[in-house]
């Protein structure tokens, strides 16, 4: 017997009633790098993004067509948002940090139709133009600054002029609530990129479970900093969940540099605040000595939270950072630092560090740890072992790969990362499985020992890699960052260590740097690091 309840698709078009009617008044800001800033209303955006649907139909672009942005975080990227998947195309938002070479492998892999590129980003796609055929259409937004147009090209237009004679489309219909609505790449650190296809369903789902209240907590009260690129992981689902519930988005746009961040997240007095850890170290010293008294939380996501710099957070401004941890594959969203009720007497220092775990998983997806041997380990948090991941917002394969063994048989992601859980179902990313060291048989968390050295005394950033050792097969390589004016070395790095760190986790050689190489997403990149400094 199946239950009496309506039929209604779980899809994207459902959010536009309520930008439209008592979510009308609320705003979006978007800021440039030119100092400038625009704020226009819901009511005015879920205009444009029906006027934005008229467009694609103008410039027929097929039914579930992948159209392609490049674009900072705007009103006219959320417009973006919204149009495409509602008008039954699929959204493909590309990073342009990537080379050239991996941007023409993904547009061409998804076979993108159309693109809408900011202005200021054009320099990154004019290079490849003859190399991606399957392009029919580039929209150019126009954010102030970057290159002009190719002169003859006819497949280039301009965003405004378009969206002003477009007709709106009033009627959004998605029948189908599992009919794909957006892909993202993965940065492709260990090969090609691969593509992600997500459907309406888990993304709508997504954008409820990070508005619950022991995940993110975003509701209609909030002014949320969408720091996270809106290229990458679909901004962790934030700008679908701000709309859903009525939150006031603040869009940095092209203006991402740590000063500007920090006087969008002080002046336009927002409560939540995301981004990856590099930002908001370089955030830290611009909000030192600031009144923030809106604020509630800042999250950190895309990389271990340094703790030190949490704390520095929770003593300068009362607010410490938060972890919210996830994948390309997860939409991306799995977990969050989360405080329990029977720990809400702890220290300040105890909540800093219980907020710096990868924490508890949000209630539509399921995790567990597996061994080497593939059998599933006790939650008592020590046992050690693969994290997996199944659900309803969990990948079950990648666009176009077959049997590309990061599935199991069971239908669990491998998420590639070694955890442990404890009897409250708290998560701690103990590392990569790649990026674990062995030593003498013994194994060292990369993660963990990075976290310590960059909160030794002079030190403003680490990064640790394995090197092959003849006596102990491998050894821990410091690679160190000095905190500007300062110059720490070896021995006092191992001395800091000495009480915090087994023995045998303390390297022995250090190399400084002036910084540390990133990916396209701002990660550390071990793999640029390993080909420099082992031989």
């Amino acid at each position: 017997m199946q239950g009496l309840m309506q039929d209604v698709p779980l899809s994207l078009p459902i959010i536009m009633d309520g930008i439209e009617t008592r979510f009308a008044h609320k705003q979006v800001k978007t800021h440039s790098i030119t100092g400038e800033s625009t704020t226009i209303t819901y009511g005015e955006v879920a205009d444009r993004i029906r006027r934005l649907a008229g467009v694609l139909d103008t410039l027929e672009v097929p039914n579930q067509a992948r159209v392609a942005t490049f674009a900072w975080n705007t009103h006219r990227h959320l417009e973006l948002y919204m149009a495409v998947p509602c008008s039954n195309r699929i959204l493909h938002t590309v990073n342009h940090r990537l080379f050239a070479e991996d941007i023409e492998y993904i547009v061409g892999d998804a076979e993108d139709d159309t693109i809408f590129i900011d202005r200021s980003i054009l320099g990154a796609l004019l290079p490849i133009l003859d190399k991606i055929p399957t392009v029919r259409h580039i929209v150019v937004m126009d954010d102030g600054v970057g290159p002009e147009t190719p002169e003859g090209d006819d497949r280039f237009h301009d965003y405004e002029t378009l969206l002003a004679d477009a007709s709106p489309v009033m009627d959004f219909d998605v029948p189908d609530e599992r009919q794909a609505s957006a892909m993202c790449y993965t940065s492709g650190t260990t090969g090609r990129p691969k593509g992600v296809l997500y459907d309406h369903r888990s993304m709508f789902l997504h954008a409820m479970a990070i508005q619950f209240a022991d995940t993110l907590a975003i509701s209609e009260a909030d002014r949320v900093l969408g720091i996270v690129p809106m290229f990458h992981v679909n901004s962790w689902g934030v700008p679908y969940a701000a709309m859903m519930c009525g939150a006031d988005l603040v869009l940095p746009g092209n203006a991402m540099t740590p000063d500007l961040l920090a006087k969008a997240l002080v002046e336009d007095e927002c409560s939540i605040g995301l981004a990856v850890p590099t930002l908001w170290r370089g955030i830290f010293p611009h909000v030192q000595g600031k009144s923030l008294p809106k604020l509630r939380r800042l999250v950190s996501g895309g990389a271990p939270i340094p703790v030190e710099l949490s704390r520095d957070y929770q003593r300068e401004i009362g607010v410490p950072l938060s972890n919210a941890w996830g994948m390309t594959e997860t939409s991306p969203l799995v977990s969050t630092g989360h405080i329990p009720s029977d720990r809400q007497d702890a220290s300040d220092d105890e909540k800093v560090e219980m907020l710096a775990l990868a924490g508890i998983t949000i209630p539509i997806v399921r995790v567990r740890i597996v061994d080497e041997f593939g059998e599933i380990v006790a939650q008592d948090g020590e046992s050690t072992g693969e994290l997996q991941c199944r659900g309803a917002t969990i990948a079950s394969g990648y666009y176009g790969v077959e049997n590309s063994g990061s599935f199991t048989e069971d239908g669990w992601l491998k998420t590639g990362d070694v955890a442990t859980i404890d009897s409250h179902g708290n998560i701690t990313i103990v590392d990569r499985t790649k990026d674990l060291i062995k030593t003498g048989g013994e194994w060292i968390s990369s993660a963990e020992l990075e976290n310590w050295i960059a909160a030794a005394p002079d030190v403003a950033e680490a990064a640790v890699i394995g090197r092959p050792d003849p006596k102990w097969d491998e050894r821990p390589v410091g690679i160190v960052v000095p905190a500007e004016g300062h110059n720490p070395t070896p021995d006092t790095i191992r001395e800091y260590l000495k009480d915090k760190v087994a023995k045998f986790w303390i390297p022995e050689d250090y190399v400084f740097v002036d910084e540390l190489p990133k990916t396209a997403t701002g990660k550390i990149n071990k793999v640029t690091l390993r080909k420099a400094h082992v031989k």
